[in-house]
Formats: structure tokens, C-alpha cells, sequence
């Protein structure tokens, strides 16, 4: 015998909800699931090995990598839509310790 228990959770009054203000410019910046991901508020100490291997723990294939030319924005690449949108569901607003959540969105862009 199995029981599913689902719980509802609003996080609409969420400090760290991107999408609350009515007009913002995230607005903008809201795709569909790809394999790639958009990553922001990467910190400066953080390096291509070490988000490979968050993303990787979270038991996803990382295909390819690309960091922004200001190193606090990236592109990854996961095997397929699924895994990115695992990896999303786990490490979005994931603690990076100096005050920095890590935000992950889908991206409009391959690498």
C-alpha cells in the first residue's frame, strides 16, 4: 500500500523570487525546458570544475560548459531537457555561502 502525499507550497512572497514584480525585466528571460541552462550570481571565488561537479552530484551529465565574460554568469549544458530540469528543480537558490543563492534558469542559447 502506497501513499502520496503532495504538499502545495507558495513561494510567491519569496525574497528570491525573480518573477514577482509585474513588468520586470526576468519577464524577458523565461524559456521553455532545454538542455541549457542559464546560471547567475555565480561567486568569484567559483570556478568551471566546481559548478561541473554540482551539477554532476546532482545526478546529471554536464555535456559542455561556458562562463560569461564577467564570470558571474554561465551556460551548462546537461545530456538532455530532463536532467536540466532535475538539476534546476535541486540547485536553484543553492547556498554558495557569501550571501550568493545560485540562480538557474532555462536558457534560449546552446553552446
Amino acid at each position: 500500500l502506497f501513499f502520496i502525499f503532495f504538499c502545495w507550497t507558495d513561494f510567491s512572497g519569496s525574497p528570491l523570487h525573480r518573477f514577482k514584480k509585474p513588468g520586470s525585466k526576468n519577464f524577458q528571460n523565461i524559456f521553455p525546458p532545454s538542455a541549457t541552462l542559464h546560471l547567475s550570481n555565480v561567486r568569484d571565488a567559483v570556478g568551471e570544475d566546481d559548478l561541473r561537479l554540482l551539477f554532476s552530484n546532482s545526478g546529471g551529465t554536464v555535456k559542455a560548459f561556458k562562463f560569461f565574460q564577467d564570470r558571474k554568469m554561465a551556460l551548462i549544458q546537461m545530456t538532455s531537457a530532463e536532467e536540466a530540469i532535475q538539476t534546476l528543480m535541486e540547485l536553484h537558490n543553492y547556498d554558495m555561502g557569501g550571501n550568493h543563492h545560485l540562480k538557474v534558469s532555462f536558457s534560449k542559447s546552446t553552446i
